[in-house]
């Protein structure tokens, strides 16, 4: 019962956090100077032509009336205009570009596979390679090893994305001709190559936040060790990897899992400096595009889904968090 009070709760709190995210995007978008209908009202565009075009598009309703359009859409879909020349948007609808003649969930999920396999593939490599690195700078504190795991630490916060992609390209693109520097390969078209494809992008990303998550596992992991659970565990005889790798960890993982939870939400919603520097066209791309086009619909339909992915993203963190620590889902 508790554990489904707790499940409640978040989902609740979810459903907030998105319906005043998407009140808020919508209102800022809203505001701005640039008229979509301007943009397609085409040229010379006269007072008639501008007002049919925002007619057609929806564009001269109230505010609110215009968001709950919106928010209908992706539910229930919408149309554009009416008679022969009205354009339907099926659900879920998160706007139609006029500009691409597109609905922009059709674009969105044309890009969604290049951006969850970065995002996905990075992810696993930073955890595992993260932790297992914070863990064992921790076991191994004031050693060489500590002092060598940290110090790549160091270098991997401090170095640039865009710049370790530069470099990634150059040394092992180029100069090593070992993988390939752009493009994607569809999963379903051929995995090997999709994976090879996507080896530099992995980690280039992986480098940057995997030193973060070491640098969190360690700090973490050092003051776990000093609870008296740990020297209890240790008395009893139990040996130093039970210790660490059942006690000590599942306690560690549990920040961890938090900042997890956020930065892959964030990864999802587009790695639009990485998209850029190895040339794949995903979400972040998507999002450039609807910018340098101004593209409003687009533009608002693509922060929305993705700001969707990071709150779903953290409700999953919360239902885990609540896993590995049941004290959680009894408050």
């Amino acid at each position: 019962m508790r554990n489904a009070r707790f499940l409640a709760g978040r989902l609740l709190s979810t459903v907030t956090v998105l319906v005043v995210i998407s009140l808020l995007t919508y209102a800022v978008f809203f505001l701005l100077p640039s008229d979509p209908a301007q943009l397609s009202c085409g040229k010379p565009c006269t007072p008639e032509g501008l007002d049919r075009a925002r007619r057609f598009m929806g564009f001269d309703q109230p505010f609110w009336q215009q968001y709950l359009d919106f928010v209908a859409g992706i539910f229930h879909g919408r149309s554009f205009g009416h008679g022969p020349a009205a354009v339907h948007c099926a659900a879920p609808c998160f706007g139609y570009s006029f500009a691409l003649n597109q609905p922009v969930t059709h674009m969105i999920l044309a890009r969604i596979p290049i951006t969850f396999s970065i995002a996905i593939g990075a992810a696993v490599l930073w955890l595992i390679l993260g932790v297992s690195l914070g863990v064992l700078s921790a076991v191994k504190r004031g050693t060489a090893i500590d002092r060598s795991a940290m110090a790549l630490a160091v270098a991997g916060v401090s170095a640039p994305v865009y710049l370790t992609g530069l470099l990634g390209i150059l040394l092992f693109g180029f100069t090593l001709n070992m993988v390939p520097v752009s493009g994607y390969v569809a999963l379903t078209e051929d995995p090997v190559q999709w994976a090879w494809h996507l080896v530099l992008p992995w980690c280039v990303l992986a480098l940057f936040t995997a030193a973060v998550y070491a640098r969190l596992t360690r700090a973490q992991m050092l003051e776990v060790l000093e609870e008296d659970y740990i020297r209890t565990a240790r008395a009893k005889g139990l040996t130093e990897r039970k210790v660490v790798g059942w006690h000590a960890l599942r306690n560690v993982l549990i920040p961890v899992v938090t900042v997890f939870g956020s930065d892959l939400g964030q990864l999802l919603g587009g790695a639009i400096v990485t998209e850029h520097v190895f040339g794949m066209q995903g979400l972040g791309s998507l999002l450039l595009d609807a910018v340098g086009g101004n593209d409003l619909p687009l533009l608002t339909g693509v922060i929305l889904f993705s700001a969707f992915l990071i709150v779903l993203a953290n409700f999953a963190v919360d239902v885990v968090y609540g896993l590995l620590d049941p004290r959680v889902a009894h408050h």
